[in-house]
C-alpha cells in the first residue's frame, strides 16, 4: 500500500517544490510571457486598425477615382461635341464656298457663252453683209431679164457660197 498512498514528507517536499517553481515561474516566466502576449495582442489590434484605415482609404480612393473618371468622361464628351460642332461648321463653310465658287464658274461660263454667241452673231452678220454685197455686185454686173434667170442666178450663188 505504500505505492498508492504517499507519505507526509513526500507530500511536503512536493508542495514546497511546486510553490518555489510557481514563484520562479511567476517572477521570471509569467511576466515575460504575459507581456509578449499583450504586445502581440496590441500588434494584432494595431494591424487590424491599420487594415481598417487602409480599407477606408481604399474606399475613399475608389470613390475619388470614380468621380475623376466621371469628370473625365464628361469632359471628353464635351470635347467630342465641340469637335463635332467645329467639324459641322467647317463642312458647312466648305459647302457654302463650293456653292459660291460653282455659281461664280457657272456665271462666268454663261458670260463667256453669251460673249461667244454675240461674237458668232456679229461674224454671221458680217458674212451675210459681205455675201449680200457680193450678190448685189454680181447681180448688178449682169443684166437680168426675167424671173427665171434671176432664180437660176440666186440658186447658183447659194451653191457657190462656202460657209466658214
Amino acid at each position: 500500500m505504500n505505492l498508492i498512498t504517499p507519505e507526509f514528507g513526500l507530500l511536503f517536499w512536493q508542495t514546497i517544490t511546486f510553490l518555489v517553481l510557481l514563484l520562479l515561474l511567476s517572477r521570471f516566466a509569467w511576466k515575460p510571457i504575459m507581456s509578449s502576449l499583450r504586445e502581440r495582442e496590441e500588434t494584432i489590434e494595431g494591424a487590424l486598425r491599420s487594415a481598417e484605415l487602409a480599407r477606408q482609404e481604399m474606399t475613399k480612393l475608389r470613390a475619388d477615382n470614380e468621380r475623376l473618371l466621371d469628370e473625365a468622361r464628361a469632359e471628353r464628351d464635351a470635347m467630342m461635341r465641340k469637335a463635332q460642332q467645329t467639324a459641322d461648321t467647317i463642312v458647312e463653310e466648305a459647302k457654302n464656298k463650293a456653292a459660291a465658287e460653282s455659281n461664280r464658274i457657272v456665271e462666268s461660263a454663261r458670260a463667256a457663252i453669251l460673249s461667244e454667241r454675240q461674237a458668232a452673231i456679229d461674224d454671221i452678220r458680217r458674212q451675210v453683209a459681205t455675201l449680200s454685197v457680193d450678190i448685189a455686185e454680181k447681180v448688178i454686173r449682169r443684166q437680168i431679164n426675167g424671173d427665171t434667170q434671176q432664180r437660176q442666178l440666186v440658186d447658183q450663188f447659194v451653191k457657190d457660197i462656202h460657209l466658214s
